[in-house]
């Protein structure tokens, strides 16, 4: 019986991996990773983090024992939606993000907000 059976599939996905032109590696002495969202962050302490790059790309893949989830107390809204409705509402990235809180993000209701008073 042969042992260290995962080994010989690894070797496997590498040959694989090369032969589509990625090239994949262990990113060593991660800290940790923190994923945000407009409405939280994922707080992953010292994960095993791979990096599998492609030509164009890489491919992060985060691997964890325990993760924490904080809610944000200010939710974060995209550069984009902040400046549709500066132009739109004729406001200050102020007024815009003033108003996008309000709204719980809701563009049409911040636009509408803004301009009916």
């Amino acid at each position: 019986m042969m042992g260290g059976g995962g080994r010989g599939g690894n070797r496997q996905m590498r040959r694989m991996m090369d032969k589509m032109g990625m090239d994949m590696e262990e990113v060593n002495n991660v800290q940790e990773v923190i994923i945000k969202t407009d409405k939280k962050e994922i707080i992953i302490s010292k994960p095993a983090v791979t990096e599998m790059k492609t030509k164009d790309s890489s491919i992060f893949q985060v691997v964890a024992d325990s993760y924490e989830e904080k809610e944000l107390e200010v939710q974060i809204f995209s550069d984009e939606d902040i400046s549709l409705i500066c132009q739109q509402a004729n406001v200050d990235e102020e007024a815009a993000k003033n108003a996008l809180q309000e709204c719980d993000g809701d563009l049409a209701r911040a636009i509408l907000l803004l301009t009916t008073n």
